[in-house]
């Protein structure tokens, strides 16, 4: 019997653990620059998100499972995964036990199918990126994206998993505390599941649906003011597709008021115009203007932001600026969009737009101007 019981290894308490565990990461972290991600839960609630929590209800709703997911619960609770990296189609992991154990987790990509399939479930019904990430989603969505089998959480066959420990159960501790410990890592970084699963979580969000269901026949309560569009989007959605920016901004600008007005001859005004644009060569300025007529028939100048960069802004700004422009930044569309004040949606519609001239609003094109010289 004695040498039965002397197969184990001897019992190492938590705060054991724990100690060994920080040594070791320092180790990995200074002689191999490994970025060490830790689990770190405080209380018992393991996610409390829609996406943490969800991830956890899906894991447990497992049955072949239902044994070992306790001691994951406890183990993830008391720290002992000291690192845990999500990539794209898998999970890196290293669990503090009786040593350090390697765990390795695979999950298949989603069929492009079934992410077609969630995508135009919930077309028209995710209003932005902070929604979805926040699961701040209506209960439709919330069904189709947490479905067992048709959702965004993987299934039981689409799941690979592996231990260095000594335990020769199929699913052991340590990848059971693994598995709850994304559940934790989603409450924070949600955006991860996407990535995990080989998908851009930013195609749910489907600015063209969204414009068509707030605008088209039904209920009122459906509908937004074109204003509302304006401030959401950074364009304009009152101009047509033939304007150019200038003639869109030209329509909005004020008719200045006059006490007397005086109609000046059409020679006079050509002649001031002349007279105003030469100082502006003179002084070194050399800036374009534009011109905008109004009811007295006075052309009225207003020079447009001088940019202090060599590479002045573009006159027509297209989809393909914007794109070459983020690319050469190395940025994702929801970088950019942050660097600018817009959605990342709608940096995505500008961006498809290649060849066609941008109807920009006066405050979204200020903003791009002065990112354009910050950055040029």
């Amino acid at each position: 019997m004695s040498r039965f019981y002397e197969w184990y290894p001897p019992y190492v308490s938590v705060a054991e653990r724990r100690a060994n565990a920080k040594a070791e990461m320092e180790k990995l972290r200074k002689k191999k620059g490994v970025n060490v991600q830790p689990v770190e839960i405080s209380g018992r609630t393991i996610a409390s998100s829609f996406w943490g929590k969800g991830w956890c209800d899906h894991i447990e709703s497992f049955h072949d499972y239902a044994n070992r997911l306790p001691r994951g619960r406890s183990y993830v609770r008391n720290g002992s995964v000291c690192h845990l990296e999500i990539k794209p189609g898998s999970i890196e992991a290293l669990v503090s036990g009786s040593m350090l154990y390697n765990v390795a987790i695979t999950i298949a990509p989603i069929s492009q199918a079934k992410w077609n399939a969630v995508k135009a479930a919930c077309a028209g019904q995710i209003g932005s990126l902070i929604d979805l990430l926040r699961g701040r989603l209506a209960s439709g969505v919330m069904e189709v994206v947490s479905h067992r089998s048709t959702g965004l959480f993987p299934l039981h066959k689409e799941i690979r998993f592996s231990c260095d420990c000594p335990d020769s159960a199929k699913m052991c501790k340590h990848i059971a505390a693994v598995l709850y410990g994304v559940g934790a890592r989603l409450d924070h970084a949600p955006e991860k599941l996407f990535h995990l699963r080989g998908v851009n979580h930013e195609e749910m969000v489907d600015v063209a649906s969204t414009i068509g269901v707030a605008t088209g026949a039904g209920s009122s309560r459906r509908r937004l003011a074109a204003t509302s569009l304006d401030d959401i989007f950074g364009i304009d959605l009152a101009g047509g597709g033939s304007e150019s920016a200038d003639a869109a901004e030209a329509k909005d600008a004020p008719i200045p008021k006059a006490k007397k007005p005086v109609a000046a001859r059409p020679a006079t005004a050509k002649k001031e115009a002349k007279t105003e644009a030469q100082k502006a060569t003179q002084m070194g300025a050399a800036l374009p203007v534009k011109e905008v007529k109004v009811r007295a028939k006075v052309v009225v100048e207003t020079p447009l932001v001088a940019p202090t960069t060599s590479t002045p802004f573009p006159r027509r700004l297209t989809g393909k600026v914007i794109l070459t422009w983020r690319s050469s930044l190395r940025e994702t569309q929801a970088e950019f969009a942050s660097r600018i004040g817009v959605s990342a949606g709608c940096i995505s519609q500008w961006e498809k737009k290649l060849r066609q001239t941008l109807q920009v609003r006066e405050r979204a094109l200020a903003a791009l101007q002065k990112a354009w010289v910050d950055t040029h």
